[in-house]
Formats: C-alpha cells, sequence, structure tokens
C-alpha cells in the first residue's frame, strides 16, 4: 500500500493529524448531525421473527462499543431492513470509490461509450487495491459537477462531495450508501446491467488484506463484494466503513457499516466484523460455522500507520 503515502497531503487535507494533531478548521473532524438521529437499531422484516433477532443480535454486538457506529440492511428476499444512526453524517474515506466509479459508468452510459484502457485501468486499481492515485486521476477527471449529476440521479441526497479535489472528505451516510448498493445490485434506469456487472466483478475481486470488514462471517455459498475505508484525523480518531453485497443462499442482502471515533483502525474494523458476522448468522442460520468467511489478513499497526485508504 505504498501508493497511499505519497498521496497523504493531497487526499487528505489533515495532513499531519496522526502524528502532530494539526487541525485543519475547514474540514476537521465531523460535525455533528443538525437532528439527532436514531440510536437504537430499528428492524422491519417479512420473515416472522427476523427483524426482533437481528434487532436483539446487532445491538448486542455493538454493546460496550466506543465510538459512533451506523448500520444499514436491506434484504431484498425476505423484505427485512434494518438501520441504525441511517442519516449521520462521516467522512468517506475511501468507501467514495464505489460512487467514484459508478459516476464514470453513469457518465459513459449518456454518451454510449465504453470504458478506455486507461479508466478501465484506473477502476480496477480503485476498487481493488484502493489505490488514492488511481482515484484522484478519475475525480479529476470527472469533476465535481459530474459526480453531483450522479448524486441526483441516484437520490444520494445527503451525499457532499469533498471540496478541492479531496474525495476522501466526502460526507457520506447510511441512507446513501445503500441506495447506491441497490442501484448496483437491481435493475434500474440511473446504472446499465453492464455498468451494474462491472462495479460487483471489482468489488468481488479486492485483495486479501482490504477484504474485511461486512464480508466477516458470510458463509461460503453467498457471492462476496465490498469495498472498504479508512482515515484517521485529529479529531473523532479513525474513520472505519465497509459497505458490502451480498448474494446467495436464498438472500439477496446489502450491508453498510460507517464508524469514527475509533482509538485505532484494528478497533474499527473489529466493531464493523461483529456486527456483519451476526447480521449474516441471522439471514443464513443453517451455514455450518466452518463454511463462514474469516478475514485472512489483520490489518497490523505497521499497515495502518499512513492514516487513509
Amino acid at each position: 500500500m505504498t501508493h497511499h503515502i505519497s498521496l497523504r497531503a493531497r487526499v487528505f487535507p489533515a495532513v499531519a493529524a496522526a502524528t502532530a494533531g494539526v487541525l485543519v478548521p475547514v474540514v476537521a473532524g465531523a460535525a455533528p448531525a443538525s437532528a439527532a438521529p436514531a440510536t437504537t437499531v430499528a428492524c422491519t422484516s417479512g420473515k416472522a421473527g427476523l427483524a426482533a433477532k437481528l434487532q436483539k443480535d446487532i445491538t448486542a454486538a455493538l454493546a460496550g462499543r466506543a465510538g459512533t457506529v451506523a448500520v444499514g440492511l436491506y434484504d431484498r428476499t425476505t423484505k427485512t431492513t434494518c438501520t441504525l444512526r441511517a442519516t449521520t453524517s462521516y467522512d468517506s474515506a475511501s468507501v467514495v470509490k464505489v460512487t467514484v466509479l459508478a459516476t464514470l459508468l453513469w457518465d459513459a452510459k449518456k454518451t454510449n461509450r465504453y470504458l478506455t484502457s486507461r479508466e478501465s485501468a484506473l477502476a480496477t486499481a480503485m476498487i481493488t487495491k484502493s489505490d488514492n492515485a488511481a482515484t484522484t486521476s478519475l475525480w479529476k477527471q470527472l469533476g465535481v459537477t459530474k459526480v453531483k449529476g450522479f448524486l441526483k440521479a441516484a437520490g444520494m441526497t445527503a451525499t457532499v462531495p469533498g471540496a478541492d479535489g479531496y474525495w476522501g472528505l466526502t460526507r457520506i451516510n447510511v441512507t446513501d450508501e445503500q441506495r447506491l448498493l441497490a442501484l448496483i445490485t437491481a435493475k434500474n434506469t440511473v446504472l446499465s446491467d453492464n455498468a451494474r456487472a462491472y462495479v460487483l466483478k471489482l468489488m468481488g475481486g479486492v485483495v486479501a488484506s482490504q477484504k474485511w470488514g461486512t464480508p466477516a462471517g458470510a458463509p461460503s455459498s453467498v457471492s462476496v463484494h465490498v469495498k472498504n475505508g479508512w482515515l484517521q484525523r485529529a479529531t473523532r480518531g479513525w474513520r472505519v466503513h465497509s459497505v458490502g453485497a451480498f448474494k446467495g443462499g436464498g438472500h439477496d442482502y446489502t450491508v453498510s457499516v460507517l464508524t469514527d471515533g475509533n482509538s485505532t483502525m484494528n478497533y474499527g474494523v473489529a466493531t464493523i466484523q461483529a456486527v456483519a458476522k451476526v447480521i449474516h448468522r441471522d439471514l443464513t442460520p443453517t451455514a455450518s460455522a466452518a463454511s463462514r468467511y474469516a478475514p485472512t489478513t489483520t490489518p497490523k499497526e505497521a499497515y495502518v500507520a499512513v492514516p487513509q485508504g
């Protein structure tokens, strides 16, 4: 992940946030939501007993965890929805890269063109390796106007693109991330079927060292598509996020977990994975423990010393 180091100042303006406590007043820290969001897990389901079980288990998974956690779940098969702090706003870090890719494909569709070989190479690096240089290239190519155009078309009304090229400081919430995942995983007029398949293919090919978070606990019968983000700033500690789409075992579901106020990156990862494990277990209770996905690489402190992803 050495490609992140040289871009540290460019991608995120709080350059020395991790080491010297430098504060950039215009952008530092996550502002509180204007209206107090729901702080208890709320679930509904078309399957008897499932909503109550998910509500209980997600709540238990978060018991005693520090920081601010937002959760979104939707399963098309059972018409199950769970939310926690769905409107709380977070710095996006690298989960915005899915939005960048979707914008690129949406824009290409308008002129009925395929991606160029350059764009395909950049998109692949951006999603599968979380390459920041590739993301910056595509962000500059598109420009904020096109990103805002996609957000409007997608109904992602609460997402605010980062200013001055700082895409990692785009403001996001669970509601909009779940809207994006819905567009990627079901037929719609915003993204073509080919575009949706392309996004899922890249999210399904994320390198092992970044395949943590929402995939934790997914049974082998379920296809896994994920994009994560991580960023440390001078206030509110580490932002650690994971968005995922899962299909199989009789289910078709999306999960978004956004967190901040984490003391370390690993702490945020553990929080997300605790939630993910109970969601996968409750949706697919008959899958064996041995068949469930355990991330092969735990982020190490040496790796997360560069506070971004």
